[in-house]
């Protein structure tokens, strides 16, 4: 998995690229969203709009990663999820935990 990282108007913006799965996709990510945490970030938008494949592990990561955000005090948002990331938040009825936009500039102003 690729994580890219940007700043907009005081949001992190971490583009992720290909797949989140057990292994490695899901680690990087946690270890991603950790280090923004232990850097001070509290306003952190996840763009999901290249992800290409995601599996149970990649939803744990994403409810962990919204959990760790929480607690210390900040706020993640989900930006463009694909289709199968919207399924799978469906079925297991995390869409009513996640924000989640298809408007960047949108995502960003929520914050």
């Amino acid at each position: 998995m690729k994580i890219d990282r940007r700043e907009q108007n005081g949001v992190t913006i971490l583009d992720l690229g290909g797949k989140i799965v057990l292994g490695m996709g899901a680690e990087q990510l946690r270890w991603a969203v950790r280090e923004e945490m232990e850097n001070g970030t509290r306003n952190l938008l996840l763009n999901c709009a290249s992800v290409t494949t995601i599996d149970s592990s990649g939803i744990g990561e994403l409810v962990s990663s919204y959990t760790a955000t929480q607690h210390r005090g900040g706020h993640l948002k989900l930006l463009k999820p694909t289709p199968k990331i919207q399924d799978l938040l469906h079925i297991t009825q995390l869409i009513t935990i996640f924000e989640i936009y298809d408007d960047e500039k949108e995502a960003v102003g929520s914050f």
